[in-house]
C-alpha cells in the first residue's frame, strides 16, 4: 500500500519559482545572443577569451546561486537538500573562477591594466565573500562536529549575506554590462544601437531575475518547513553537542 501523498506546496510558490526559472534561462541566452552576435563568440586560446568572462559571471554568480533549493526541495531529506545546495555553490564557485581567470588572461595578452574599475572592485568582492560564505557554511552545516548553539547562532548571517551577495553579484554584471557597452559602442551607445538595446535588456532582465528569487525568499510561509523526524533528531543532535536536555536543562 502506497504511503500518504507529500503534503502541497504553498499556493504561488511553484508559479514564482517557474517565472524564476524562465527568466534565468532567458538571461543566459541573451548573453550567449549578444556575445555570439555582437562580440564574435567565445573561445579560451584566442582574442575571444574575454567574452568567457561575462558568460560564466552571468552562468555562476547569479543563475547557479542555489538560493531556492530549500524552496523547491521542501519535503526531501534535510541532509540531502543541505548536499545539493553546497554542491550547486561549489559548482558555481568553480564556473566563476574559469570567468575570472579568462578575464585576468585576456588582460594579460592585451597589457590591459586589472583591477581598476568600480565593477572590477565589486566583482572581485562578491566573488571573495562568495567563496568564505560557502566555506563557513559547509563548516557550520555539514559538518557534524559543528554544535547545535553554533549553527544557530550562525544561521541568521548566512542567510543574510547569502541574499545581500547575490545582490551584489547582479550589481556587477550591471556594472560589468555597462562597461563594456562604453568600451566597445562608445560613439553609437547614446543612439541606441542594437548591441546597446540587447545589453540593457540583459540587464532588465538580471534585475528581473533578483526581484523574483528575493521576493520568493523572503516569503515567511514559504519557508521549508521541518520534517517531523528533523524535529526529533535536531533535539537529539542539541542534547550530545550541548548536554542539553530537549526541555533546556543542564544534564
Amino acid at each position: 500500500m502506497d504511503g500518504p501523498p507529500p503534503p502541497a506546496s504553498p499556493a504561488g510558490l511553484s508559479a514564482y519559482v517557474a517565472v524564476s526559472q524562465l527568466l534565468g534561462l532567458t538571461l543566459l541566452a541573451t548573453t550567449g545572443a549578444w556575445l555570439g552576435r555582437y562580440r564574435g563568440g567565445v573561445a579560451w586560446d584566442s582574442p575571444l577569451q574575454f567574452n568567457v568572462h561575462p558568460l560564466c559571471m552571468v552562468l555562476g554568480m547569479v543563475f547557479l546561486q542555489a538560493l531556492l533549493v530549500y524552496r523547491v526541495f521542501r519535503h526531501e531529506a534535510k541532509r540531502s537538500t543541505k548536499a545539493l545546495h553546497a554542491l550547486l555553490h561549489g559548482l558555481a564557485l568553480v564556473i566563476a573562477l574559469v570567468g575570472i581567470i579568462a578575464v585576468f588572461e585576456s588582460h594579460r595578452t592585451k597589457s590591459i591594466p586589472n583591477m581598476y574599475s568600480l565593477h572590477s572592485w565589486c566583482g572581485m568582492a562578491a566573488f571573495v565573500l562568495y567563496l568564505l560564505q560557502w566555506l563557513l557554511g559547509c563548516g557550520f552545516f555539514l559538518l557534524p562536529s559543528t554544535s547545535f548553539s553554533l549553527r544557530s547562532r550562525y544561521k541568521p548571517q548566512h542567510i543574510f549575506f547569502g541574499i545581500a551577495l547575490f545582490a551584489l553579484s547582479i550589481a556587477a554584471c550591471l556594472l560589468g554590462i555597462t562597461e563594456m557597452l562604453l568600451f566597445n559602442i562608445r560613439d553609437s551607445y547614446s543612439r541606441f544601437a542594437p548591441e546597446g538595446v540587447l545589453a540593457n535588456t540583459l540587464g532588465v532582465l538580471l534585475v528581473a531575475f533578483g526581484l523574483v528569487v528575493g521576493y520568493v525568499l523572503t516569503r515567511d510561509d514559504w519557508k521549508r518547513p521541518p520534517l517531523a523526524e528533523e524535529l526529533a533528531l535536531s533535539m537529539d543532535f542539541k542534547t550530545l553537542t550541548e548536554h542539553e536536555s530537549p526541555g533546556g536543562s543542564s544534564q
